[in-house]
């Protein structure tokens, strides 16, 4: 255990002396959200209709963006190596790189949410159901987009490929994602269905995400 928070501790450090992956997501994120009133228009109540899929869409292409840094720093000074022949489960050290990630990619996007909502005319209440969906969702954007880096690491211009296998498979978490944000506010009483289905989603790539990752690692490096 004192093994995987030493990892989790050395991840966080990595990723703010590269520049932090916190500032560069928050900073997509903050594009998206501007640039979508530029290309829709001035019309405020289209704006606070479909904000939350907005803030969905910008959060889920930023925390995809990172995505190829959780191997691949690894690969460059042979660490990978190490971590796969260590004394340590090659799943938990897969889930241990993944909560690091999360924490400094993901949870700056949370965080960032009720913010960025007032630049697309949101209610308060609105903004903190999304960063609620978005607490639940981000998790499994990050577990899932963890197997195609893992697989991306494996491959040469695995870049390319990181993103044509994670974009389909984080689809079903924007769209839950979204269903739960405008069902808070539009029909709070069917808030519970898309939001279950949503923890549902980033419980069970919890569960398969190391595994899958792991086993990907493990082929991949034979």
């Amino acid at each position: 255990m004192m093994a995987l928070t030493a990892l989790v501790r050395r991840d966080l450090l990595i990723a703010m002396r590269a520049g932090g992956g916190a500032l560069i997501g928050v900073l997509f994120f903050l594009t998206v959200v501007v640039l979508m009133p530029f290309a829709i228009g001035p019309d405020v109540p289209l704006l606070k209709r479909i904000g939350p899929a907005i803030l969905w869409l910008g959060a889920m292409l930023a925390s995809l963006l990172t995505l190829d840094r959780l191997f691949t720093a690894d690969q460059d000074d042979g660490s990978l190596d190490l971590l796969t022949m260590g004394n340590a489960p090659l799943e938990l050290t897969c889930l241990a790189k993944a909560l690091a990630h999360w924490i400094a990619s993901g949870l700056p996007l949370v965080v960032a949410t009720p913010l960025f909502g007032f630049l697309l005319n949101l209610e308060p209440g609105q903004s903190l159901f999304v960063a609620l969906t978005l607490l639940v969702g981000t998790p499994a954007l990050t577990l899932t987009g963890m197997i195609g880096a893992a697989l991306a690491v494996t491959l040469r211009r695995g870049g390319l490929l990181l993103a044509v296998l994670v974009l389909p498979l984080s689809i079903p978490v924007l769209i839950f994602g979204v269903a739960a944000s405008n069902a808070a506010t539009l029909e709070p009483s069917s808030f519970g269905t898309p939001f279950s289905i949503l923890c549902a989603i980033s419980l069970t790539t919890l569960v398969v995400g190391p595994f899958a990752a792991a086993m990907t690692l493990r082929q991949g490096l034979d």
